[in-house]
């Protein structure tokens, strides 16, 4: 519950946050249902939330629901997930997606175009980009994997 809380305050820090980090406008992509995305550019939305995400981790696929609640419940963001698989195809990814009932649109990256620019690390891991292209969360999406192997709570 405690994250929760957290999550909600970063959301509305990316609502209020303005200082720009550079054009980042070049970065399009095509989700697996061939709309074109701008995924660094939230327009209408207060931020970006990109969630890189690796199909057959087992952790994150144990975290579809709970991303799928977050991006029901903050509908004024622009939510991601970003497979980071430099193997995974558009059909493999789209049957994980409908497997997972995945709500969020779905950017393949395969060479790791936004891994580098939100410098993610782990997967699941959330990077929240402002309307200015600015970073204004990197993270993990709650506190229950603590580590490696691990799970645990926020004290």
């Amino acid at each position: 519950m405690l994250m929760r809380f957290v999550f909600a305050m970063l959301c509305l820090a990316a609502a209020l946050c303005r200082a720009g980090t550079g054009d980042l406008s070049g970065l399009v992509f095509q989700d697996l249902n061939g709309v074109t995305r701008h995924p660094l550019e939230p327009t209408n939305k207060a931020a970006s939330i990109l969630i890189f995400y690796w199909h057959d981790c087992p952790v994150c696929n144990s975290y579809a629901p709970e991303i799928n609640r977050i991006c029901s419940s903050y509908t004024n963001f622009a939510f991601y997930i970003v497979q980071i698989d430099p193997d995974l195809n558009a059909i493999e990814a789209r049957r994980h997606a409908q497997e997972y009932a995945l709500q969020a649109p779905v950017l393949l990256d395969p060479r790791h175009r936004l891994v580098k620019v939100a410098k993610a690390t782990v997967t699941p891991e959330a990077v929240i980009f402002g309307k200015a292209g600015e970073v204004l969360y990197r993270g993990r999406i709650d506190g229950l994997s603590a580590a490696l192997g691990q799970r645990g709570g926020v004290s």
